[in-house]
């Protein structure tokens, strides 16, 4: 039998083997011979003033079986029945992957750019503020984790098989540390390369992948899928299909509502990006500043409650950059990201709260679309304020708990630029108070968090989708639709590149299961 151990470290013998074999042989607890042993699992803990790495071990002796990752199975479905999976984000790729495993074909039809060609609408809204509605930080290949960051951290360890979802984007190019890091990471410089890679895959294996292709209608036979039909007018037939469009696609949830086809409001949270120096994360985290070479850029994830609704750090991107998010012209909307070395002088994390009914008040008269009404007034409101481009509004963060207009600003990492506003004539009041006693609360643990080296820049709006689409518990098909299949971010059923990957896994089965009882 293999034998599992954990080791402390210190950052200086991270790097040290023979050190960290030394260790592991003084824990080991059999005598037979070592003959391999593998990292499976490594994370900081810096709670106290020394600060050690925790790394685990499975230890392999004489006679035990070796660990290895068992590859997908993907069969050749050139032939096999077509399944249309609208979206080509996470989910939509990763139950591509499932469909081929479980022989049948994947159509995937996604309304932006390959990720190659998606680099220069992100330059343009960067530099020029000019919004692609179809290919932009939010829509095209990869969804819009491609380029915010790829942190592959989830807390909904029941919604699959995580490490199944590791292996397959450490097989399609991924680092190695994806496989042990407690919280993995792949940046947003190599995940492109890999979800090309994924692409290559399906398409090796005889599904289809077409971009610039924007699905605006389903095609239903009494009450029954029979394919799509696209903005250029064609129609593409398909019994099944999956609906993976990110939480970003409202136009999918009005074609929806306008076919009578249930949606529900659900809640969601908005509120700010906060930007500090990362030293200063680092100095919070670790006690002192620099930090060690062998330490990686600190991040913290805080949480409270006020006024019964939740107030916390959300993505957060250690040596990050925030980058312009908007998916129509005359909207702001601000996002974090890393690159893999997360090297940037800068932390930034989401800043939000929670909101529901009670602060969609003034939309109730817009029924289920008064939370995403809301948000997008609000998104608006914030670009109106500004000139025109995607220039973002800020605040130093002691001056909006002091209700000062900033004279002045930090330097920031968000390219097209930041210029001074007064936060709270731009949220409405009930987020404004939730943030400021958030902010005091975390004051209270960490002082350096409020104070002027720290700023607010608006708004952080696309923590998840506004609308959920139902499905039913057991098949996973919409209530009303046979063959509709709703998954990941878009649907309500996700909440990040991992769990929108499971989410399209499970769904893609389900799709199995229900044609082998029809």
């Amino acid at each position: 039998m293999s034998e599992v151990v954990e080791i402390r470290v210190r950052p200086d013998d991270i790097h040290n083997q023979e050190k960290i074999e030394s260790l592991i042989y003084a824990k080991k607890s059999s005598t037979k011979p070592l003959v391999e042993y593998q990292l499976l699992r490594k994370s900081l803990d810096s709670r106290q003033k020394n600060i050690f790495y925790l790394l685990r071990y499975e230890l392999l002796y004489a006679g035990d079986a070796s660990r290895k990752v068992k590859p997908r199975e993907y069969k050749d479905v050139r032939h096999a029945t077509s399944v249309i999976i609208v979206g080509a984000g996470p989910a939509g790729y990763f139950a591509a992957l499932e469909l081929i495993e479980q022989g049948l074909k994947p159509i995937v039809l996604d309304r932006g750019k390959d990720v190659q060609a998606r680099r220069r609408d992100l330059r343009a809204i960067q530099q020029e503020g000019a919004v692609n509605p179809h290919s932009n930080y939010c829509f095209g290949e990869g969804g819009a984790g491609t380029y915010s960051d790829g942190k592959l951290y989830t807390r909904s360890h029941k919604r699959g098989n995580i490490i199944r979802v590791l292996e397959t984007l450490h097989a399609h190019g991924a680092a190695d540390d994806v496989l042990y890091d407690a919280h993995p990471h792949i940046g947003s410089n190599k995940l492109p390369k890999i979800v090309a890679n994924i692409r290559k895959t399906i398409e090796d294996y005889g599904g289809e992948v077409h971009f610039d292709t924007h699905v605006v209608d389903l095609l239903i036979d009494q009450n029954t899928m029979i394919g799509v039909k696209t903005a250029d007018g064609q129609r593409i037939e398909a019994k099944n299909v999956i609906l993976a469009t990110g939480h970003s696609a409202r136009d999918i949830y009005y074609m929806l509502h306008a076919k009578n086809i249930q949606i529900e409001s659900k809640d969601y949270a908005i509120g700010v990006r906060i930007e500090h120096p990362q030293d200063l994360i680092d100095k919070m985290q670790y006690k002192h500043a620099p930090r060690h070479e062998n330490l990686p850029a600190a991040s913290y994830r805080l949480a409270t409650e006020i006024d019964q609704k939740g107030v916390f750090s959300f993505c957060m991107c250690p040596g990050g950059l925030i980058v312009p998010a908007a998916t129509a012209p005359g909207e702001l909307v601000v996002n974090g990201m890393s690159l893999s070395r997360r090297d940037s002088p800068y932390s930034n994390s989401g800043f939000v709260t929670a909101v529901n009914q009670e602060d969609f008040k003034a939309f109730q008269d817009d029924g289920i679309f008064a939370g995403l009404h809301f948000q997008q007034s609000i998104e608006q409101q914030m670009w109106k304020h500004g000139d025109g481009s995607q220039q973002a509004p800020a605040q130093k963060v002691a001056d909006f708990l002091e209700n000062r207009f900033s004279q002045q600003l930090n330097s920031t990492s968000y390219i097209p630029g930041i210029y001074a506003a007064d936060m709270r004539s731009l949220l409405p009041s009930s987020i404004v108070h939730r943030l400021k006693t958030g902010l005091k609360h975390f004051g209270k643990r960490y002082g350096a968090y409020i104070s002027n080296e720290a700023q607010i820049i608006g708004v952080e709006s696309r923590t998840s989708a506004p609308i959920r689409i139902p499905r039913n518990k057991e098949s996973a098909m919409h209530p009303q639709i046979k063959g509709l299949y709703p998954c990941g971010e878009g649907a309500g059923y996700a909440g990040g590149i991992l769990s929108a990957c499971m989410d399209g896994e499970f769904v893609a089965r389900k799709v199995k299961a229900q044609l082998e009882t029809d």
